[in-house]
């Protein structure tokens, strides 16, 4: 007895399959970027921070607040939320496998008919509910109530690597949702540095109408007066005109990215118009940003951890798989009352039990169990390139938005020379034009070329912005534990 319980205690602590072990993945030692460029104006440092609230960094009150909003009601977002919900509802399903399944059993059954059956059977019978009803007919009732229990035995742990499928599938699904936080933050981000960039622009183009119409004005009065001849005047109309002819493409792209930012946040496209109708300046950038080491996008990057539990789960999967090639025992037991009348139905004499073991072991399936072992390993081959192309993505991602952050600075600065050069040469025409030392067509060329400074400018400044915006998302910025208390997103999509 003693050796039986033994052998059964260690048959169920076997568990068949690969034991998972999560990758060994050989990581930059540092980021090439900082090293090979120089940022005059926002310079990267190898230290960790806290990105789980990068958007903080830029000081303004109205990103943080639509990113906080979307954050609760993104439609995709609540949608991952779901699955996540959902995965932790498929453990369960997968650990039940592995208990008792008990079954509660009542039948009620009453046959009537016209011939005489007992008799023919040779048992004679009554009238009454047992028996037989008159001369020539029979009326039969039974009456049933109990239980039955299987319990499949998990000696080889097929149940047990279901479950720690479904456990990584579940921590799968709550790093999926967490890419998703990053990925949303990036895009409101990105819409909203796009909004003020619009903005700005419009601003820049507005007193340059107003510019170039005080000029309209100087250059019509010296007409009238006989300095110059129409061709200035008309010179001068038309480049206001083409300044003006901007003005729609620009006010377009406002109200679209207004609307692309509220359906972010789950609302009609034109509801937050009025919120963000006034212009307001583009958000500063950090003096320094610190970016941690390449080694720190294993922890931080949602999509590599993602990878990773997906790995698990397919490791996990084999198994399963391969628990198929080993014997299942099953124990089945049933506790059963049965009687032809309800007032005895539970007496003592009414009680049957069956008990019964039985063990089954597949001999010939045709190959099916070593192929569909051999396309689980296959699918654990799949993961692991994902997981793989996963981490090469994050360091060239990481990599990238680092060099164009960079060399945006450095081209932002350049345009801000450009910038002041041009207005210098705008003012020294004007001065000389209206004492008659230059032609017109020095004036009308240091307006176009101040317009096209200032605007690029100004493009140049949100595409830092959208460049900075690129490296937080780049390094995993933008998710927190929903252990925290302070998690933005997790506690309210949990409660639903």
């Amino acid at each position: 007895m003693k050796r039986a319980l033994s052998l059964t205690l260690l048959l169920a602590g076997c568990t068949v399959g690969p034991d998972y072990k999560p990758p060994q993945t050989p990581m930059p030692a540092q980021y090439q970027a900082p090293a090979q460029t120089t940022a005059p104006l926002s310079q990267p440092i190898a230290e960790s921070a806290d990105l789980s609230n990068w958007w903080k960094a830029f000081h303004d009150g109205e990103l943080e607040s639509l990113i906080n909003r979307a954050l609760t009601q993104n439609p995709d977002l609540l949608t991952a939320a779901s699955r996540v919900r959902e995965a932790r509802q498929q453990e369960i399903v997968a650990g039940a496998a592995g208990r008792p399944q008990v079954n509660a059993l009542a039948d009620a059954a009453h046959i009537h008919s016209g011939s005489s059956i007992m008799q023919k059977l040779g048992g004679g019978g009554s009238n009454g509910s047992g028996g037989s009803g008159g001369s020539g007919s029979t009326d039969l009732s039974l009456y049933a109530a109990g239980f039955d229990a299987t319990w499949e035995l998990d000696i080889f742990g097929q149940v047990r690597r279901s479950v720690e499928a479904a456990a990584a599938g579940t921590e799968a699904a709550r790093w999926q949702m967490r890419d998703g936080e990053v990925t949303l933050t990036a895009e409101i981000a990105a819409d909203y540095v796009t909004l003020r960039q619009d903005q700005a622009r419009l601003a820049i183009l507005d007193n340059r109408q107003k510019s170039q119409q005080q000029i309209l004005d100087l250059v019509t009065a010296r007409a009238r007066a006989g300095f110059v001849t129409e061709l200035d005047v008309n010179q001068q109309r038309q480049l206001l005109a083409a300044t003006q002819a901007e003005g729609p493409s620009l006010r377009a792209g406002i109200l679209a990215m207004r609307h692309a930012i509220a359906v972010l946040l789950g609302q009609q496209p034109g509801a937050l118009d009025g919120e963000l109708e006034a212009t307001a300046p583009l958000p500063p950038i950090p003096p320094k940003l610190p970016v941690g080491l390449p080694s720190d996008l294993l922890r931080a990057r949602p999509d590599i951890r993602m990878a990773e539990r997906k790995l698990a789960q397919a490791s996990a999967s084999i198994g399963v798989a391969v628990a198929d090639l080993y014997p299942k025992f099953n124990l089945l037991g049933a506790l059963n009352f049965s009687s032809n009348q309800v007032g005895n139905l539970f007496s003592g004499d009414n009680l049957n039990e069956i008990g019964l073991g039985f063990m089954t072991w597949p001999a010939f399936h045709g190959g099916q169990i070593h192929a569909n072992i051999r396309a689980k390993e296959e699918e654990e081959r799949q993961a692991y390139y994902a997981y793989q192309k996963a981490v090469l993505a994050a360091v060239q991602n990481a990599e990238d938005a680092l060099v164009r952050y960079q060399s945006e600075q450095q081209r932002f600065v350049v345009l801000q020379d450009a910038q002041r050069r041009a207005a210098q040469s705008t003012h020294l025409a004007l001065q000389q034009y209206r004492v008659g030392l230059t032609n017109y067509t020095s004036v009308l060329q240091t307006q176009s070329t101040q317009l096209d400074a200032e605007d690029k400018l100004a493009q140049s400044q949100a595409a830092l912005s959208a460049n900075l915006v690129s490296v937080y998302k780049a390094l995993g910025g933008g998710w927190k534990d929903e252990g925290d208390n302070a998690s933005r997103a997790q506690a309210t999509l949990f409660q639903q």
